[in-house]
């Protein structure tokens, strides 16, 4: 049977109640500590699935984009999401930028630190 959760109105406490689909339309719920009918169900987060794709562009989106080049840490933030979202590994040359972006270090000193950076290396 589905748990339910409820907030008494009267004293204030949250209490959970077991009630099959059935009986959620017809009970009646009183407060275990009280016993007041005065109670609001609590309504349980909501999940939504999203697909990879649906994710990523909601990271990228224009509005948090602004000032990331001049913003080095915030950067390092979104590409550590990217990241994540992503799943895949990459790499210890992605990892070593991100870590300069993380320590204030503006691209353009980092590309010149790195000249070889995102070249391929058989």
């Amino acid at each position: 049977m589905p748990n339910y959760s409820y907030t008494c109105l009267d004293c204030k406490k949250r209490f959970s109640i077991f009630l099959s689909y059935q009986e959620y339309d017809q009970a009646d719920v009183f407060c275990p500590h009280c016993n007041s009918s005065e109670v609001t169900r609590n309504l349980g987060r909501v999940r939504f699935a999203r697909s990879e794709e649906s994710r990523i562009n909601a990271m990228v989106d224009p509005s948090r984009l602004s000032g990331l080049e001049d913003d080095p840490r915030s950067m390092a933030k979104l590409m550590r999401e990217l990241s994540s979202e992503i799943g895949d590994d990459p790499g210890a040359e992605f990892n070593e930028v991100v870590d300069r972006l993380e320590k204030g270090q503006s691209p353009d000193q980092i590309e010149r630190d790195m000249p070889d950076l995102g070249s391929e290396s058989d």
